[in-house]
């Protein structure tokens, strides 16, 4: 009796145990496997995610999109606004015990300026120098005026890294990255997992309630909720609308969700490579053409259940920087074969990549078959998102179904994707108008002048698309009903500060 009693003791205890180590672990479900961890080489809206465990910023947005302290406690611009002065949280270190002060946000703004894989040096091309002011006081002196720059340190350009480990692992810091948020990299496999653990060194340690943080993409958002559901993971990112109301009725689960500032479109090859010369690249009839023979109201309601917001701009018709002197234009077959007819063709064939998760397929089809109807021949191609992205900026590619998470200045919309050599123009647009308008744009801190100069810039971009937007998603999140804490943002972060599993 007395071995069987011990050992049903043991057992219980080991249970009890093995319960409160799943207890510390919170599993999350992506819908795509990010590309390099690194803050200076990453693009996807995935990566972000996990930045947000693994690197802070200096500065953050709040829930109503303010910009609010992080790494930076405050800060002040100079009256003539060419300098930005911060003063810096002090006792923070990096993941490797590297000490955060004014010297390691100098080598982090130096190296996205510098690195030659970096793709933030459009994000701070105003920063001329960076003057070390005192150990907790950095003095960012810039060659212009620049209202996007805080909201750039929102973002990947102000998410602070290691000094010591960039410069000891140079163009492989992605393989093992190390920042300064509460959970530091322990391992990655590609295609199935990436794991983060408690960093006990964190300076806000106290608002952190979990041991690990395990990151797996699912691109399937059915097998994606059918993990959460059986209990396999925690919490997911980006539920398919359709499975909304079947989520909200489940009692062992519970859901989030907010508007995006963000958009999906599809992005065209205009000059990078000969990928770009074909008719859909060369001629922006065939892309006015494109972009009438789509029903953005049916392909929301086919798609996404009337859940999303139909679109024509990188910002969603609520945004004060919509033109609404520039409304989305209804189907018109009839104008859009016109088009092909003034362009010389009767009929058009192109490729479209697209990711490999189902609702991007589906949007794909429903492009196809549309497209058809006007005479063109869409190829739809499916890859994984990493790859997809890199093909189309290799110009491996001649159109692409992709979008943008969005960004609290309407400047991280747009800049990036149509001015001359920007970091993120894969298609290689160029037009010296745009340009000067949104160089304008970046000059100004008064909102109806940055407002008349996107405005212009919407009016050319609009008639040569290239990019022609379709719709804003709305993020939905779902998780375990016992999830405590998850505040939803409007950029689609998941923000783990606060955040616990109940008992």
């Amino acid at each position: 009796m007395r071995p069987t009693k011990r050992f049903l003791i043991l057992a219980a205890a080991l249970t009890f145990s093995a319960q409160l180590a799943h207890a510390a672990d919170l599993r999350i479900g992506l819908q795509e496997d990010p590309d390099a961890l690194d803050p200076d080489q990453a693009r996807t809206f995935v990566g972000r995610i996990v930045f947000a465990s693994l690197c802070d910023k200096l500065v953050d947005i709040s829930p109503d999109l303010k910009i609010v302290p992080m790494l930076a406690t405050g800060w002040a611009w100079s009256d003539d606004g060419k300098a930005l002065t911060m003063t810096l949280r002090k006792g923070v270190t990096f993941q490797d015990g590297t000490p955060f002060d004014a010297e390691a946000v100098k080598y982090n703004i130096t190296r996205s300026q510098t690195f030659d894989l970096s793709r933030r040096k459009a994000e701070v091309k105003s920063i001329a120098s960076v003057d070390v002011v005192d150990p907790y006081t950095v003095k960012f002196n810039l060659s212009t005026p620049d209202a996007t720059l805080l909201s750039q340190l929102a973002d990947r350009a102000g998410m602070m890294i290691s000094p010591t480990a960039a410069q000891k692992e140079g163009a492989d810091f992605a393989l093992n990255p190390v920042c300064s948020g509460p959970f530091k990299f322990v391992q990655r496999v590609q295609q199935d997992k990436i794991v983060l653990e408690k960093y006990a060194g964190y300076y806000d340690a106290d608002k952190i309630h979990f041991d690990r943080v395990i990151f797996r993409p699912i691109p399937d958002t059915t097998v994606r909720l059918a993990n959460l559901r059986a209990g396999d993971l925690d919490l997911i990112e980006r539920m398919a609308p359709t499975d909304l109301a079947s989520a909200k009725a489940d009692p062992k689960l519970q859901t989030a969700s907010a508007v995006s500032i963000g958009y999906q479109g599809i992005t065209v090859n205009i000059a990078n490579t000969d990928q770009a010369k074909n008719p859909l690249g060369q001629n922006k009839l065939v892309r006015q053409a494109l972009s009438l023979a789509i029903d953005r109201d049916a392909l929301n309601q086919v798609v996404f259940n009337g859940a999303f917001a139909p679109g024509n701009q990188p910002f969603p018709p609520t945004s004060p920087w919509y033109d609404k002197d520039l409304p989305i234009q209804p189907r018109d077959v009839a104008k859009a074969k016109a088009l092909l007819k003034q362009a010389g063709l009767d009929k058009v064939s192109f490729e479209l990549q697209t990711a490999n998760s189902p609702d991007a397929q589906q949007v794909a089809q429903v492009i196809q078959s549309m497209a058809a109807e006007a005479g063109m021949d869409i190829k739809i191609v499916t890859k994984e998102f990493a790859t997809m992205l890199k093909d189309q900026t290799a110009g491996a590619y001649q159109a692409t179904q992709v979008g943008w998470s969005g960004r609290v200045d309407p400047d991280g919309n747009l800049y990036g994707f149509v001015v001359t050599g920007a970091g993120l123009n894969d298609g290689h647009y160029s037009n010296p108008e745009v340009d000067k308008l949104m160089n304008e744009a970046r000059l100004s801190t008064d909102e109806a002048k940055r407002k008349t100069a996107y405005d212009a810039a919407q009016k050319i971009l609009l008639d040569e698309l290239p990019i022609i937007y379709l719709y804003h998603p709305v993020w939905l999140w779902a998780s375990t009903a016992k999830l405590q804490g998850f505040v939803p943002y409007a950029d689609g972060m998941i923000r783990l500060q606060n955040v616990s599993l109940k008992n």
